[in-house]
Order: C-alpha cells, then structure tokens, then sequence
C-alpha cells in the first residue's frame, strides 16, 4: 500500500474543494476526475482516439464539468508560493506549464480555466482573454505559446462572471470570438 505525498493530498483537496464549489454555484454535479492529470494530456493524447467523448471530457482536466458545462476545460493548482512579480514581465514558467498542461488536452472551442490558490495569499483565476470578461481588477498575463490571459481574484470573479462563465462553457465559443461578446438574455 503506498502512500500519498502531502503535496498531492493538497492537490487533490483543492480539486475537491473547486469542485463542490462549481457544483453548489451552478446546481449540477461536479467531480474531481477520476486519477486526476493528463489522462488524455501530452503524451497521452493518442488514447483519446479509443475513447467516447463522454470518456474524454471525464479525463481531460482535473474536474468533470457539470452536465451542461459541455466546453469547460479545467486544470487546479494549489502552492505554497508563487512568483506574481513574474507575471510583469512575461517571463513566469510557472503559470506558462501550468497554462500548458490546461491547453494540452483543450479541443479549440473549450473554455480553458485555470484555478489557483496559494497558502495565505488566496485563491485566483486565470482564463484566456479572447472572451470578454466583467472585471473590477484584473492582471493581463501573455504567454508566448498560449496567448493572452486575464488572472483574476477568485470570489471576485465569479460575483462578476457567473452567467458568462456558465454561457461560453455551455456553448460553441467559436461563434462569440469574432465579435468577442456574448449576450445572455436572463
């Protein structure tokens, strides 16, 4: 019987935490994936070509998306640290793998989020900036192979963005990048 490294207990319970967190917000069943990490990823892309795409969208990032969440594309991160002084100047390899392991598995039209929480400096979001956003504050990250990202404070972000998250996940996005707005009738 082996053990888990406390590092990965503390991944996983972020996950967990995300994900109760989506499923209490939106009012459908969200799950850390089954194994969580690139099941589907990097090397491993070839086994996406056996799977359904119910299979694939349960191994693709680390949680299951909610039933009508058919684009979302989620990766988690939790750290004791992190470098934001990096994110000035364009040159932060952290969040660029972390941003690299959301999009390895990303099929074109997904809604890539980037979940991250760091031990007494609280939690944030980074999503791609080719969709629009209601923000308070914000900071623009550019990554050489991945493109634009707006990183945003957690709880601020979802009292902001809550229908258009739940919008762009739940539809094709390709028809709202060229006029970059999406207009939600409630």
């Amino acid at each position: 019987m082996s053990m888990s490294s406390p590092q990965k207990n503390k991944g996983s319970g972020f996950e967990r935490e995300i994900a109760k967190y989506l499923s209490d917000k939106y009012g459908e069943s969200f799950i850390r994936a089954p194994g969580s990490g690139a099941y589907v990823g990097g090397k491993n892309q070839s086994r996406t070509e056996v799977l359904h795409e119910g299979q694939i969208r349960s191994f693709k990032g680390d949680i299951v998306p909610g039933q009508s969440f058919i684009k979302m594309n989620v990766e988690c991160k939790f750290y004791a640290d992190f470098p934001f002084h990096l994110l000035l100047t364009g040159e932060c390899k952290v969040i660029d793998a972390w941003i690299g392991q959301l999009m390895d598995v990303a099929d074109p039209n997904d809604l890539n989020i980037l979940f991250m929480k760091f031990n007494r400096k609280g939690r944030y979001i980074a999503v791609q900036s080719k969709l629009t956003w209601v923000a308070d504050n914000f900071t623009y990250y550019t990554s050489n192979k991945h493109g634009d990202w707006m990183i945003f404070e957690f709880d601020s972000f979802f009292l902001h963005n809550t229908d258009l998250l739940k919008s762009y996940s739940s539809t094709d996005t390709k028809s709202t990048e060229n006029n970059s707005q999406l207009t939600i009738n409630i």
